[in-house]
This record gives C-alpha cells, structure tokens and sequence, in this order.
C-alpha cells in the first residue's frame, strides 16, 4: 500500500481541495501540517493512484511538496492511531465522539464515526471549539452545517436536538459519508453538495462552518441571507477578528470565543 502526500499553502487548500476531489472521489486524509501548510494525503495500490503530474497540476502555485511513502503490512491497524475518541464538555453536557471501534462513553452524548481512510473523526481542535460552542448553544431548531466533512457538526447537533438539520460539502465523498453517519447514528441529516465558493449553503437560523479564513471571508462577502447565529471556525487565533469584521457587516456580532492551542472559533449572533 502507498499513501501520497500532498502539502499545500494553507491559504489556498480549499480550492484545491475541490481540484484533488476530482482526481481522488473515494476522498483524502487532511491534517495541518503547522500554522502555514495542509496536507492530503491518498491511499491505493501501486498502479491505483492518479499521476503526479495530474497531482501537481491540481496543487497548481500552492504547491509545497509531493511525497510519496510505502507502508508496512500492519498499516491499517496504526491507522488507527490517527482517530483518538474526543470528549467535550461544555454547557453542562459530554459530548463524545468516537471511531466505530471505540465503545460509547458512559454518561456522555454518543457519536460513533467511520472514518475510513478519507475523513476524520473530529480530533482537530477547529472541530473540539466547534463542538464546545455547539454543546452551549440550547437546542434551537433548524441548523446547517457548511463543509461537513465527515458530518461530525451536523450528526452532533442532531444528538443535541437540533432539527431539522441541513448539510453541505464541496466533495461528494463527505456527502456520502455525512449520510452514512446520520444513518449509522440513528439520526436524521439531509446532506447534499455544493460549492460555497460560488453559491449559498442551505439557510437556517443556526449554522456550523468550521471552514478555512479564505473561504470564510468569501461566505462573508457573498452572503445574502445570514443566519440569526453562526459558528464560525477553521481560524487560526491571529485571523479570528477578521473574520469576526467580515461578518460583523451583516450584524452578526461576537458574543463569544472559544481558543485553543493556536486555533480559535467564534460564536456570531445578530441579537
């Protein structure tokens, strides 16, 4: 098995994303590399995965670095290593999410995922804030989570009584997968793709986008309908208040704040 690595400007991983999407539809593993790179990572037998030239040409100017690694026989089982369960306490509730492996935390809101080998199990710490702004947040009614990824957000705040909850992604992979977890979870979760670079996410009066700044700011600039109450993550601390200004022109003010290590979220309400 080879696992291929592609590290990117993290200023610009979002659009290529979307670019490596279509070279690789089972999906790619993410991780932040450091506070400037991401990188994507593909899975496959010698033979199976695209071509480094189709690779370089999707990372394009962002490129950082190609690289390319043969795993021992006992891969899949250190993969594993990779999707630690996640337990947040916030709001006076336990919220823990989990690979499927992994059995459920007594006295805790359980949420089981199948990470694969293209998405993760909510580790990240953009993911852990998001979820703590979440676990504060009563149940209010519709939500929508922007750029589900693996569905973490959305199958999350279906367990908290959210409903009904909407969900979208750029990747047809994370549609997927998003929809599989909802129905793994016994939960209900209408997911579908889109492409918030050029169109809306589905509208509700609370919604999730644990993004990236470039594209946050891009939601920001094209949005014509906010949301009474917005989390907002994928920020490092230093990018948070521009993001907070950006959305601040369409009367979303912060009302609160969640940091860690070097990441931060944002809680943006217009009351």
């Amino acid at each position: 098995m080879i696992r291929l690595a592609i590290r990117v400007a993290r200023a610009e991983a979002d659009l290529v994303l979307a670019e490596l999407a279509e070279l690789a539809p089972g999906g790619l593993e993410e991780r932040d590399v450091d506070a400037g790179t991401v990188e994507f990572a593909l899975y496959g037998a010698p033979g199976e995965l695209p071509p480094l030239p189709d690779l370089r040409a999707a990372a394009g100017s962002a490129l950082v670095d190609v690289s390319t690694t043969e795993l021992a026989d006992d891969w899949d089982v250190r993969w594993r290593a990779w999707h630690p369960t996640v337990v947040v306490e916030a709001g006076g509730r336990s919220l823990c999410v989990r690979p499927t492996w992994e059995a459920p935390r007594a006295g805790s809101i359980d949420v089981a995922i199948e990470p694969a080998q293209a998405f993760g199990t909510g580790s990240h710490e953009t993911t852990r804030l998001s979820l703590a702004l979440l676990l504060e947040s009563a149940p209010a009614g519709p939500l929508a989570d922007w750029g589900c990824g693996s569905g973490v957000l959305a199958i999350s705040a279906a367990k908290l009584g959210f409903a009904p909850v909407l969900a979208c992604d750029v990747e047809p992979a994370s549609v997927a997968a998003t929809r599989d977890g909802a129905r793994a979870n016994g939960v209900a979760v209408g997911a579908s793709r889109c492409d918030l670079r050029r169109e809306d996410g589905p509208w509700a009066p609370t919604v999730t986008a644990n993004l990236v700044r470039p594209l946050l700011l891009q939601v920001a600039e094209r949005m014509t309908r906010p949301p009474e109450r917005l989390i907002a993550s994928g920020l490092l601390r230093a990018e948070a208040d521009e993001v907070a200004a950006a959305f601040a022109r369409h009367e979303l003010r912060e009302t609160a704040r969640r940091e860690g290590g070097e990441w931060a979220a944002l809680l943006l309400t217009s009351r």
